[in-house]
């Protein structure tokens, strides 16, 4: 059986505050009947505060007040509540076969998505800004055998979080950097083509 958090405090407060037996609250508490009757006759825990288990959420009211009116019966200790732990966020876990496309997956979204973020890139795939400035500015130690591949095709991420994050990107304003239109061809002037050479006529 769970016992009280501090049981001696809690079998302070028992023997001044309830009509309980020293058999229940020993019971109770985990501790010898004796002891619990040195504490009533004040040879044991003199100074120590009493525990309320009502007030502190151990035992309910109305299982003191059955336990007060039938000797017989047991105090139950109350189930814990549990509380629901915060979920952090987890660090993305990328399968070791796969960690070497992480540089192929960067140079396809900085080419075809430049409106995305490091940190929504990073996020996306599991990466770090160094890796993507690495391969941003091909001083990543696998440059020559980098090749632009979908992170999806790879499995590093789905289709729907690229959306959304291409969507958070657009929303916000971020529009990839347009290409300067190339200049128009010069066109060379049309010219005459030149008269065709005639031959001097032969005199008759």
């Amino acid at each position: 059986m769970a016992q009280p958090l501090m049981p001696k405090a809690t079998a302070v407060w028992l023997v001044d505050n309830t009509t309980l037996t020293f058999e229940q609250i020993a019971d109770f508490c985990g501790m010898h009947v004796l002891e619990v009757q040195a504490i009533a006759d004040g040879e044991v825990a003199s100074g120590l505060v009493g525990l309320d288990p009502v007030a502190n959420g151990q035992i309910d009211r109305e299982d003191l007040e059955r336990c007060q009116a039938d000797p017989s019966a047991r105090l139950k200790m109350r189930q814990p509540r549990e509380v629901p732990k915060p979920k952090g966020r987890k660090a993305r876990y990328t399968p070791v076969s796969k960690r070497g496309d992480k540089p192929d997956a960067i140079a396809w979204l900085l080419r075809n998505h430049p409106e995305l973020t490091d940190g929504q890139i990073g996020k996306l795939i599991g990466t770090t800004k160094n890796t993507i400035n690495a391969v941003r500015d091909r001083t990543h130690w696998n440059s020559s055998n980098i090749k632009a591949r979908d992170p999806v095709l790879l499995g590093l991420c789905s289709q729907r979080d690229l959306n959304a994050a291409i969507a958070r990107a657009q929303a916000e304003g971020r529009v990839p950097p347009q290409p300067d239109p190339d200049p128009a061809p010069e066109v060379a002037p049309e010219t005459e083509p030149p008269a065709p050479e005639t031959k001097g006529l032969e005199s008759a």
